[in-house]
């Protein structure tokens, strides 16, 4: 008789928990539709005040601070997820932030497109890099996400020489870890082709040649179109995202096969609203130098005077020119703190030509 009052008991209390289980599941969906409507009335007075609402920087950043502050039983980088699916379902009621962006669908492109603007933004997939510019710079999209550079293959030249190109402003960055799987519908012994794009292959050389010393490897347009490829063919395999591997039905023969296990891809933001300063920014420049010993050194010494850190240096050849050169810096700090302005007032004075390029709130990597 005790054994069935305890049993019984147990039973009740977990029925009392789906009860209130059920309940805070309906406030949650309550809370999100009231939110929603909130969105929806801010958007209408900005409208009246002639402000187009899309994205709100500061708005993403107070959700992004919610998520990293506010501990409990989920991990921060859940709530983080959730909270920007919402930021961007909100954002949709009023129209959806439209995004150029390095196609095809399930790219690493297009992963740091959904980790910056969620799913329910409005993504647009360009065959190219100048491509994503071009739009971005004929104003055909609101903005639009490029790879900047890689930790293992380092900076991106095709996005460097579009920034030379155009004016075109970086209004954020997203910072990716790359995880690359081996995926396929065959044994990995099986395996005698290997698809990929030519920095994916790069970045799991080493993997390649030690586990699959028999396939021969094939340069793609995009990992998602190695994945698509693979798909089709005997004897073949990707190196592609999880997501691509889903997308096409592949199995994962080897997971996370990346030689550097801190592989991150950075992407810049470029077009889009500039965001307010945060107080943790970055400052990104291009200048061009007269073509004279010591430019660079006198130039850089504007930074050391000022007690600037730079966390990104580059140089560029300049085309259709002998041994002149752009370069990019990034350097810890906005444009409007007093010791940055006063740097770019010295550096206007070395250079031949010097732009601002944006300024942004750093960023730490994600998966």
């Amino acid at each position: 008789m005790a054994q069935r009052k305890k049993t019984s008991k147990r039973a009740g209390s977990a029925a009392d928990l789906q009860k209130q289980l059920q309940q805070t599941d309906r406030q949650l969906v309550e809370l999100l539709h009231k939110r929603a409507q909130l969105i929806k009335h801010v958007a209408s007075i900005h409208a009246e005040n002639g402000k187009v609402s899309l994205e709100d920087p500061e708005e993403r950043q107070r959700l992004e601070a919610l998520a990293a502050t506010h501990t409990g039983a989920l991990p921060p980088e859940c709530v983080r997820r959730v909270l920007r699916e919402v930021y961007s379902g909100s954002r949709a009621l009023v129209r959806p932030v439209r995004v150029a962006y390095l196609g095809p669908k399930y790219s690493y492109s297009y992963l740091a497109a959904v980790e910056r603007f969620g799913s329910a933004a409005d993504l647009v997939p360009l065959a190219s890099i100048a491509g994503v510019f071009e739009e971005v710079n004929r104003r055909q999209v609101d903005c639009g996400l490029v790879p900047i550079e890689n930790s293992t293959d380092g900076r991106v030249v095709d996005t460097l020489g579009m920034f030379a190109r155009l004016p075109v402003q970086i209004c954020g960055e997203v910072q990716l870890r790359i995880h690359h799987n081996l995926l396929g519908k065959c044994p990995q012994g099986e395996v005698r082709e290997v698809y990929s794009k030519p920095q994916a292959l790069s970045q799991c050389r080493n993997w390649l040649a030690r586990n699959v010393p028999q396939a021969r490897t094939v340069e793609m347009t995009s990992t998602a179109a190695a994945a698509e490829l693979a798909s089709q063919r005997q004897g073949a395999a990707a190196i592609a995202s999880y997501e691509a591997g889903v997308n096409y039905s592949l199995d994962v023969i080897a997971a996370n096969i990346e030689d550097n296990p801190h592989n991150v891809t950075r992407f810049a933001v470029i077009g889009g609203q500039p965001p307010a300063r945060t107080g943790k920014d970055k400052t990104s420049l291009m200048f061009e130098l007269p073509h004279k010993p010591g430019a660079l050194a006198d130039a850089t010494t504007v930074f050391k005077k000022a007690g600037l850190n730079l966390t990104w240096i580059e140089s560029f050849p300049i085309p259709a020119t002998k041994s002149e050169y752009l370069f990019f810096v990034e350097l810890e700090g906005h444009p409007t703190d007093t010791r940055v302005k006063k740097a770019l007032e010295a550096l206007g004075r070395k250079t031949v030509r010097l732009e601002v390029l944006g300024a942004y709130a750093r960023s730490e990597p994600v998966d």
